[in-house]
C-alpha cells in the first residue's frame, strides 16, 4: 500500500482572496500560491508520498464560479507541485458524502491509488478538512495563519503556521 498527503486548496496551497469575508479564488489570474507549498511538495514526493488535493468548490454549485475556472486553477497547481491526483466536490449540502467533512473523495483516493491512511496525513485550514481526516482515522496537520478564527476549536494531530513545518512532521 502506498502513503500520501493530502492537501485542502484554498488557504493550504493556496491564498484565500480577503474581501469582506474569505474567498476562493475564482480565476487563474486571482490564484497566488502559498510560500514554500513547491519546495514542500518536492520534499513529500522525494520521501515517496503520494500528494493529492481534496477540495470542496460550491461556488459552482451556487452559480458564483464555473466548472472552468476551478478545472483551470486546479490543472494549473497540479503542474506547479506536481500533484498524483486531485478530488473536487461541488455540493454545497454537508451532507453529500464526497463533500468534507465527509470522507468520500478520501475513500475514492484510497480505493484508486491503493493508500494506506495510517501512513497518510491530511493538511487543512478548516475544520472541515480535520474533521474528514479523523473521519478516516488518518493524521490530521492544521495550517493557520492570523486570518483563520476557527484555530482554538481545532483537534488536530498536528498545528502548523508554515508550511516548512511539514518537513519537521513528516520525515
Amino acid at each position: 500500500m502506498k502513503k500520501a498527503v493530502f492537501f485542502d486548496r484554498d488557504g493550504t496551497i493556496n491564498h484565500l482572496i480577503l474581501n469582506k469575508k474569505s474567498q476562493s479564488p475564482k480565476t487563474l489570474k486571482n490564484l497566488r500560491l502559498k510560500k514554500n507549498i513547491i519546495k514542500i511538495s518536492k520534499y513529500l514526493k522525494k520521501k515517496n508520498y503520494l500528494l493529492i488535493m481534496i477540495t470542496n468548490q460550491p461556488d459552482v454549485s451556487r452559480g458564483l464560479n464555473t466548472k472552468k475556472n476551478v478545472n483551470e486553477i486546479n490543472n494549473f497547481i497540479k503542474k506547479k507541485i506536481n500533484l498524483d491526483d486531485i478530488y473536487v466536490s461541488f455540493a454545497r449540502n454537508d451532507k453529500n458524502f464526497r463533500r468534507k467533512p465527509n470522507p468520500g473523495m478520501l475513500f475514492e483516493a484510497k480505493k484508486k491509488w491503493n493508500i494506506n491512511f495510517k501512513k497518510s496525513y491530511f493538511i487543512g485550514d478548516r475544520y472541515k478538512d480535520i474533521e474528514a481526516g479523523k473521519k478516516v482515522k488518518i493524521k490530521t496537520i492544521f495550517f493557520f495563519d492570523k486570518n483563520n478564527k476557527e484555530h482554538n476549536q481545532i483537534r488536530s494531530n498536528f498545528k502548523i503556521t508554515s508550511l516548512k513545518q511539514i518537513s519537521s512532521i513528516i520525515k
